[in-house]
């Protein structure tokens, strides 16, 4: 009995083994980091906005055959009627940032300021792209949306000197991490139902006038 709880032991443990084996293929895979940003980003801006607030693969600057995998559309001077396009982009620099993260727990000063100039210049590429492919005022808004998948991502763009403000200065691109983005989208709600409200209430108003200029005409008859 003791030797086939082993056996049973044994079993399962290879069983994990292969899983996380399945986990590291994914995850070195480049096509499947892309996915899993993507697959986090859609559910992000699915919970947080309606069907009708965004759009999957757009193509934002006509003409240069280049597709964002989703932008919101924007309301363009206070009206739906017209789309902006807020460009949204996930990102997965995993080898620098993995290479940095070892680095750090090696303690090796010099390696962790070579990869930390290796993880800036991937961030600074990215944007970069974002820039050049996605952003074309006026058809979209003057700045464009990085969006990182994880929180530690996030958080060495934030602890790299310079770097957040240099991206949106020099390539309008606005880096977010899940909270991020989740705080700005909600944000973004806010304003679109304040400005549902605003266009319902000038509907209102114009139907109330009318109803007061039949009024007056039934009166004078």
């Amino acid at each position: 009995e003791r030797l086939e709880q082993v056996h049973k032991g044994l079993g399962e443990m290879q069983n994990l083994a292969n899983s996380v084996g399945d986990i590291k293929k994914v995850m070195t895979n480049v096509k499947s980091r892309g996915i899993l940003g993507e697959y986090q980003l859609a559910n992000l801006l699915e919970d947080l906005l309606t069907n009708e607030q965004y759009e999957k693969n757009v193509t934002t600057k006509p003409n240069s055959g280049a597709i964002v995998e989703f932008a919101i559309k924007m309301p363009n001077n206070n009206s739906f009627d017209k789309t902006l396009w807020l460009p949204i982009d996930s990102k997965f620099p995993k080898e620098d940032y993995e290479a940095l993260v070892d680095a750090y727990d090696d303690g090796d000063g010099l390696k962790i300021e070579e990869l930390k100039k290796s993880f800036k210049n991937s961030i600074i590429k990215n944007a970069k792209d974002i820039k050049e492919k996605y952003i074309d005022p006026p058809n979209t808004t003057e700045y464009g949306i990085m969006f990182l998948p994880f929180e530690s991502l996030y958080a060495e763009v934030l602890r790299t000197p310079g770097l957040f403000e240099t991206i949106q200065k020099n390539f309008k691109v606005t880096i977010t991490g899940p909270t991020t983005l989740s705080a700005l989208l909600s944000s973004l709600q806010m304003g679109f139902r304040t400005l549902a409200i605003q266009r319902r209430s000038s509907e209102v108003w114009d139907l109330l006038g009318a109803i007061d200029t039949l009024r007056l005409c039934s009166s004078s008859i």
